[in-house]
């Protein structure tokens, strides 16, 4: 009999596909050849000579899914985390942040910083993550070294940022990254930011959304964060945000509006009517104050939402798995009603939908034949996790990242039994707390 050859062999006890039919399969088997998923099937069913492969993954009491898909961060902030906590949105942002980003941004910390959150990612089971910062390039050369599958964002706004010290020359920057990383690696695709419609002028906003549209790229802005963002924009425009970006012209499938937090009824039909898709940061929105965003209302208009963290300094951790678990439980209380944003939905948004609202559906955010090999192993060997009902309500409600066994991304183990593959942790660990020193001494990098 001649086998078919396998570069990876995974054995496990339970499987969650994350696929439209929402599988679970006991006892499965999955195979991965040249970073994409051959089969996924019940051991029962799996023929122990017709297969050969590299490498097998085999242990017990363990459960296999899609990696997590993280659609919105600023990783490089990394470097900012506990730096400016209780502080409101605004005085956060213009006090503090944008002068330490303007005081200490540099290639090096952006590139430092991004590899600090990848291993924090890692670890804690997101195999995808969409960053918007500056220094791209550093972030997707971060990517590469880690292994991660990387939405990799240039950021706008209408002041000198560190990367683009004469805002009138935003589109050389868009330029510079489309030659650099559009077609470079299957891991990266580039993508462009504007900050939001309060710091961006309406030029700038249509200015990046035309290039983003030329290139087919996805654009990303942050969408009614606060209230006080909505008094800006209707004192400035006389307009609710979501209305003048329509009115404006960049709203529509290709867009990805970040937080949303204070949409009313016309403004969530706006974005239901023009195929925004949507990315929730529930932990970021109640550490700054910000609200709560309107969510089960969204997804019952069909508006995609996803799940992000945003950036260290304002969460402050990158764990997905915290991340669901606020984002079922806030909106129960919010709602008064226990039975909204329940956990299989919770899981769906942090797998597929994120896939959905990257445009990356077709290839990542569920287990299947055809599909790149993006999963994760979790031990379920663990008093937190004793006894088991139903896996999804356990993700949500009781497993933290630190559950997470091993990594794979694109066919490749990058984490295995908790150890990173391709990062050294302990390196990487000192360089940030170098940079933190720095930039508690008010030294530039």
């Amino acid at each position: 009999m001649i086998k078919t050859e396998l570069d990876l062999l995974v054995f496990g006890s339970l499987l969650l596909t994350m696929s439209s039919q929402q599988a679970v399969v006991e006892h499965p088997v999955l195979g991965i050849r040249d970073g994409k998923i051959v089969f996924v099937m019940p051991r029962k069913d799996f023929q122990e000579g017709a297969y050969c492969a590299k490498k097998v993954l085999n242990r017990r009491d363990t459960l296999i899914m899609p990696g997590l898909i993280n659609t919105h961060t600023h990783l490089a902030m990394t470097c900012f985390r506990g730096m400016a906590d209780d502080l409101p949105l605004m005085t956060w942002l213009h006090e503090r942040i944008f002068p330490a980003e303007a005081q200490h941004v540099s290639p090096q910390m952006v590139y430092a910083g991004s590899l600090l959150a990848m291993a924090e990612m890692i670890l804690s089971g997101t195999t995808t993550f969409c960053d918007s910062y500056f220094f791209v390039d550093s972030v997707a050369r971060a990517a590469m070294d880690a292994g991660m599958r990387a939405v990799v964002s240039q950021g706008f706004i209408d002041f000198p940022t560190p990367d683009t010290p004469d805002p009138s020359r935003q589109l050389d920057t868009v330029e510079r990254l489309i030659a650099s990383w559009k077609g470079a690696s299957p891991l990266i695709q580039p993508a462009l930011f504007c900050h939001s419609p309060y710091s961006c002028s309406p030029e700038t906003l249509l200015r990046i959304k035309a290039a983003a549209s030329r290139e087919n790229l996805l654009y990303m802005l942050h969408l009614s964060e606060t209230r006080e963002e909505i008094s800006l924009i209707q004192e400035r425009y006389g307009r609710k945000p979501a209305l003048f970006l329509r009115d404006l012209g960049v709203l529509d499938s290709a867009t990805l509006a970040v937080h949303c937090t204070w949409l009313d009824e016309e403004e969530m039909a706006v974005l239901a009517e023009c195929g925004v898709r949507v990315s929730h940061a529930p932990q970021s929105n109640m550490k700054l104050a910000s609200g709560i965003a309107p969510i089960p209302a969204m997804q019952a208009r069909r508006i995609p939402v996803s799940l992000g963290t945003d950036g260290s300094a304002s969460n402050n951790d990158l764990d997905l798995f915290r991340e669901m678990d606020t984002a079922a439980k806030i909106h129960k209380i919010a709602t008064m009603d226990p039975t909204v944003m329940k956990a299989r939905q919770v899981v769906q948004m942090a797998t597929l939908d994120g896939a959905k609202a990257l445009g990356l559906e077709e290839r990542i955010g569920s287990i299947e034949a055809g599909k790149a090999a993006d999963l994760i192993i979790l031990d379920l060997n663990q008093p937190h996790l004793t006894p088991m009902y139903d896996p999804f309500s356990h993700l949500v409600y009781a497993a933290t990242g630190s559950d997470v066994l091993t990594s794979i991304i694109n066919g490749n183990v990058v984490m295995e039994n908790r150890e990173l593959r391709h990062l050294d942790l302990d390196a990487i660990m000192k360089e940030v707390k170098a940079i933190a020193k720095r930039i508690k001494k008010g030294h530039r990098d």
